[in-house]
């Protein structure tokens, strides 16, 4: 049997998920080669045990599972949660900006982002776009993704003659005045409408409207970009009634370095997690024999909205992990106080990027706790509950590491220094599930291209896959409140 090559499958991964919807739809698709079922938040569930499902919500989250073979309501879920959306420049709702001759694109900030590594880059985009279709005679409105593969804008820096002291002084961006991707210039599109008449992409079809539909877009937005996004799809402009579009690095995630050890990649953070977790569901689930003796749900949650604090209809903040949990629950056995029972039978693992030590800039680490590539996960520890780790939670994942002889790591941020969070303290505070927070080690973090170490990828889907299959069994091991 050929041995499972995850690296190549999570370059595979990203190179197909450019934005979050992009990540849900290519989990979905893993989802249903493997056998999943999909079910609909809108309708009621019918579910059996032993067999596995998922559900999305606003496409932007993904929540799968499977339900043990002696699952019974009451018992206890096996998660792990991480995130699909990362830093990214995004376009606003009126993205046409004109300047100097120049077509650019209004963008706003998404996140904590490296903002200065988004200069210089051959950029495009991708999102959601809302189409107006005809349907048996009348209106009806879908959503598809699209993605432009060739660059169409860029960035530019300003030229050192004109910022002599860049070097001395830092290079400052004002995220409103310079981040603007050029797109075109005005006086080369008037060409190409001279040259292939009013049909033309360009601004001189700013003025053609067919329809309201148009007519607001093409106030809001570059005819030529509404032009390039609608040929992608195989639509008219006209069609086009609402996009959710972000800023793209056209360049592709590749395994790099002088012994092919990393990877090169933007969007690390968080969509590795969000890869490694999903494929050790998958294959702690598809065999038969894999849930016979699984009491419990195991279960993979992506949630949207992460780098902005998970406060949205499908972030964490959400009740979307609690509407899971209740209604599988109540599926098998409408008695509500068997939510509560569940919860506390219940494990989270919050799986979020650590930070890895930096050659560089080895000071910006605490002494004890320097967490390296190569060194397998990494378990994130905070006094004040940035991170929602505590000695139980740490043990259980730990002894699973043991178990499997995979390596695993401790971090604590120095004491002079703030500490970020993740989706942990918001699903142990609001649902009230023991968690611990952990993460594969890497540099360049929020930067438009980041770095991992291949060999945390395995460790990571490892250590996910050896979590589902034993937990359950680990976890009656443990007495705390008696």
């Amino acid at each position: 049997m050929a041995k499972y090559d995850a690296p190549t499958d999570f370059i595979n991964f990203l190179n197909a998920s450019p934005t979050a919807f992009h990540a849900v739809d290519e989990s979905k698709r893993l989802l249903i080669n493997a056998g999943y079922v999909q079910v609909s938040e809108r309708e009621d569930w019918k579910l059996e045990v032993g067999k596995r499902y998922f559900f999305t919500r606003n496409y932007s989250t993904i929540v799968a599972f499977a339900i043990g073979k002696k699952y019974v309501a009451g018992n206890g879920f096996y998660v792990v949660g991480a995130h699909t959306d990362s830093p990214c420049i995004k376009l606003k709702p009126v993205s046409k900006v004109t300047k100097s001759g120049y077509l650019e694109v209004g963008v706003q900030p998404y996140g904590g982002g490296l903002w200065h590594t988004w200069f210089d880059r051959d950029l495009t985009v991708a999102g959601r776009v809302i189409l107006r279709e005809q349907k048996d005679g009348c209106v009806a409105y879908s959503h598809q993704l699209v993605r432009v593969v060739e660059p169409i804008m860029r960035v530019p820096t300003l030229a050192i003659h004109l910022d002599r002291n860049v070097n001395s002084d830092g290079f400052k961006v004002n995220t409103q005045n310079h981040l603007l991707p050029v797109l075109a210039t005005s006086s080369e599109l008037n060409k190409v409408v001279a040259e292939n008449g009013p049909a033309g992409s360009g601004d001189q079809t700013e003025g053609k409207k067919s329809n309201k539909g148009a007519t607001t877009n093409n106030s809001k937005h570059h005819s030529v970009l509404l032009e390039i996004v609608a040929n992608q799809l195989g639509c008219k402009p006209d069609d086009i009634c609402d996009m959710e579009l972000q800023a793209c690095d056209t360049q592709p995630s590749v395994i790099g370095g002088a012994a092919k050890e990393f990877i090169f990649s933007g969007r690390l953070d968080n969509l590795c997690m969000s890869f490694c977790s999903l494929k050790a569901l998958i294959d702690a689930t598809s065999l038969e024999s894999d849930l016979e003796d699984e009491s419990g749900v195991r279960m993979v949650a992506l949630f949207d909205h992460e780098e902005i604090g998970s406060n949205s209809a499908q972030g964490a903040g959400s009740p979307v992990m609690l509407d899971a949990l209740s209604r599988i629950t109540s599926t098998f056995n409408s008695d509500s106080k068997l939510l509560q029972k569940a919860i506390q039978k219940s494990f989270l693992v919050s799986a979020d990027m650590a930070h890895a030590l930096h050659p560089n800039y080895t000071d910006k680490h605490e002494e004890n706790h320097q967490p390296k590539m190569h060194g397998g996960l990494v378990i994130k520890h905070n006094a004040n509950q940035r991170y929602a780790t505590n000695s139980i939670t740490a043990l259980l994942f730990r002894e699973i590491a043991s178990k499997h002889n995979l390596p695993v790591q401790d971090f604590v941020v120095r004491n002079d220094m703030p500490c970020g969070s993740t989706i942990g303290p918001i699903l142990a505070s609001g649902v009230g599930i023991r968690t611990v927070d952990v993460g594969a080690p890497q540099l360049s973090m929020h930067s438009i291209r980041e770095m991992c170490a291949v060999d945390d990828i395995k460790h990571s889907y490892e250590h996910f896959k050896a979590f589902f299959q034993e937990i359950s069994h680990l976890d009656s091991k443990i007495t705390v409140d008696m």
